[in-house]
């Protein structure tokens, strides 16, 4: 025990000498750059849970098969928002010709396994407005397991601007009908070159019912062009245009 005292009160020695002839050897900067040298002293001072979050894909440590799901369901959106024409996958003419256990097909689909039933759900095809069949992801699960950083990450992996807003603050549907529209419709006027919104509303467990049913007829919503020329284009113009941005919505309690 003595010898591990005197070992740890050398290395700590050691570490504080090195740490002053850093110190020492640093030059005095210019004022303009004093503000980045502040940050960085205020750094170790944050949370933990916010200095070690993951920033990227890779850094998650979620449910891998969950993430996969949420990143491919985001990019379906891809036609819609940015432009960019579905990819799709050939058929391996192997698979088809030699079925394995020569089994029917009705068969076949029986014994399907979660994950390719998922992954078939997902490869549905578009909407004629080039949206994918679900237009809102839920994530849902205990507090403490990542369901809102999941969500910020694979957001800005797919090229969107996370907004996020919490559903039991907004506890009257008109500011939550507002708040909606104005995350999914609206475009930003900060640059040009500004990403898309995906809206991440979190705690939806959490809203009353009548905002449960404003975003269900938000997503809902019909064509404008068609019914504004049969004379239904000013009422429908009030309530707003189609949903053209990905919802992810978070609750513990599903």
């Amino acid at each position: 025990r003595r010898r591990v005292l005197e070992a740890s009160q050398q290395l700590t020695e050691i570490i504080n000498s090195c740490l002053d002839s850093d110190t020492s050897t640093e030059s005095p900067e210019p004022s303009g750059e004093a503000e980045p040298a502040d940050e960085e002293d205020s750094a170790p001072h944050c949370l933990w849970v916010d200095k070690f979050t993951p920033r990227r894909y890779m850094e998650l440590l979620s449910d891998d098969y969950t993430n996969r799901c949420l990143l491919k369901w985001l990019k379906l959106w891809d036609t819609v928002v940015f432009g960019k024409e579905k990819v799709v996958k050939k058929a391996k003419p192997s698979a088809e010709a030699h079925p394995p256990f020569n089994q029917p097909k009705e068969q076949q689909n029986k014994w399907k396994t979660k994950v390719q039933l998922t992954e078939e759900i997902l490869e549905a095809e578009l909407d004629q407005h080039k949206r994918p069949k679900y237009k809102v992801a839920l994530l849902c699960g205990p507090p403490g397991l990542g369901k809102t950083t999941l969500a910020h990450v694979i957001a800005r992996h797919a090229g969107y601007n996370a907004v996020e807003m919490n559903a039991s603050d907004d506890r009257s549907p008109e500011v939550f009908k507002t708040r909606i529209e104005a995350a999914t419709q609206m475009k930003s006027v900060l640059g040009a070159n500004e990403k898309p919104n995906c809206l991440i509303i979190d705690e939806i467990d959490g809203a009353p019912a009548a905002s449960i049913n404003v975003l269900l007829n938000i997503i809902h919503r019909k064509d404008v062009e068609g019914e504004a020329a049969a004379g239904m284009g000013r009422r429908r113009r009030r309530e707003g245009g189609l949903l053209l941005r990905p919802i992810i919505c978070i609750c513990n309690d599903q």
